[in-house]
């Protein structure tokens, strides 16, 4: 936690001593004694995730391509290309197996 100064409003310092703990201020005189713990904390939330490639509907309107299944062998599976890294990277390709529905990318 930051506390500044409320006649400068430089942050103020932690000087630490045998008798007591208190806050000073390095550019003006003003010292904040602290009497009671001044610890906080503050959890982000995280943000919901969308699972783009596990909905069926996403994988509908795809377009088939030749490319070999690496569980079953079937020689057909749908496609789509996404940019999971930055711009200047290859698009990520993924593929889901018209024949057992497994996904994988390449």
């Amino acid at each position: 936690m930051l506390i500044f100064c409320p006649n400068c409003g430089t942050r103020l310092t932690l000087e630490e001593s045998s008798r007591s703990n208190r806050m000073t201020c390095n550019t003006c005189s003003y010292v904040y004694n602290i009497t009671q713990s001044l610890v906080s904390r503050k959890y982000p939330k995280r943000k919901a995730v969308d699972e783009v490639l596990s909905d069926s509907a996403v994988w509908q309107n795809g377009d088939a391509t030749h490319e070999k299944c690496p569980k079953c062998e079937h020689t057909r599976a749908f496609f789509m290309q996404l940019q999971t890294r930055s711009a200047d990277e290859p698009m990520t390709t993924f593929y889901k197996c018209c024949n057992c529905g497994i996904i994988w990318k390449e």
